[in-house]
């Protein structure tokens, strides 16, 4: 059963990803099937790759932490991998996200059909492709193969950003940086992937020749996914060993807004503070009226007729002295 919290959840993946869709495939749309920077190639290269890589900064401070702002499929799957999400939000997040990629792509055909210079079996609709629809023309051995490259390089990035130990006020624009880079190097073989949920929906709603070409999309970045999680988990053994202790260990952009007022555990079981977890931290005496309230920095008189003063009987262990 899904509640409350888990609804929240999926719906930000289902926005994030449709925004990234609708961001970075409207503007492979123009930069290469309305040729809007005319023969610079490389300029119409240059703005999609950062296109994508900004949406994704902007998304990982909205909904960073509600969903941990994974956005794409491959990442939910080497999250899973890693032991830091549950099967069941496995599969809510990945649904979510293809719902999205594909409402993101209808959102962008729905403006694009204002242009009476549009035609979608000729201009397309930002969808990834091999052979004639590469501005490179590379076969699908070589797009596969690119794909697994820079989905597994992305995943590793986005699973290291987002360690426990790792800053971040940072992470967004670690993220999207990578996110950007590995753009920008397989735009001119297969139009650039990386996200099964980005390529689902353009080429869904475009057809023809790109939803003939989608399965390569879909399957080349999870084995990347699969790649980058072993070499994560090779380099750092200890992470996501229960998926209790991973929950509460997540930063921000891993961890819902539920789990954010828990204390952080690390993988051997302590808190940060240094109390083993699952222990309860002896809480902090009552303060008095006269004395100022529990954690406001105000000391107490210890007056003689105080019973908690000098005189008075022993704090218990842990209290202010």
């Amino acid at each position: 059963m899904i509640d409350a919290n888990m609804a929240r959840k999926y719906t930000a993946e289902l926005i994030g990803t449709a925004l990234l869709v609708f961001f970075g495939a409207g503007l492979t749309t123009i930069s290469f099937g309305f040729h809007a920077f005319g023969g610079s190639v490389a300029a119409g290269i240059l703005l999609t790759g950062l296109t994508f890589g900004l949406v994704l900064m902007g998304l990982v401070a909205v909904i960073g932490p509600i969903s941990g702002c994974h956005v794409n499929p491959a990442v939910t799957l080497g999250q899973f991998l890693a032991r830091r999400i549950t099967p069941i939000d496995t599969i809510g997040y990945v649904i979510s996200q293809l719902v999205g990629g594909l409402l993101g792509a209808l959102l962008l055909l729905w403006v694009l059909h204002t242009s009476p210079f549009y035609i979608r079996p000729r201009i397309g609709l930002g969808a990834n492709g091999y052979g004639a629809l590469s501005l490179l023309h590379a076969s699908g051995g070589g797009a596969f193969l690119t794909e697994i490259i820079v989905t597994a390089v992305f995943v590793l990035v986005v699973l290291s950003a987002t360690r426990a130990q790792a800053n971040v006020a940072i992470q967004g624009a670690v993220v999207g940086v990578a996110l950007a880079l590995v753009i920008l190097l397989s735009i001119p073989i297969d139009g650039g992937s990386a996200n099964p949920a980005r390529s689902f929906g353009p080429a869904i709603v475009a057809g023809g020749p790109w939803l003939s070409q989608l399965w390569l999309f879909l399957i080349a970045p999870l084995v990347g996914a699969i790649l980058a999680a072993g070499v994560f988990m090779l380099f750092h053994p200890q992470e996501g060993v229960d998926f209790g202790l991973r929950r509460s260990a997540q930063p921000a952009t891993t961890v819902s807004a539920a789990d954010e007022g828990r204390p952080a555990v690390s993988s051997t079981g302590r808190t940060a503070t240094g109390t083993p977890a699952g222990s309860q931290q002896p809480s902090a005496p009552e303060v008095s009226g006269r004395g100022g309230t529990s954690g406001s920095g105000g000391s107490r008189s210890g007056g003689p007729d105080d019973p908690t003063g000098p005189t008075g009987p022993a704090r218990p262990p842990g209290g202010m002295k």
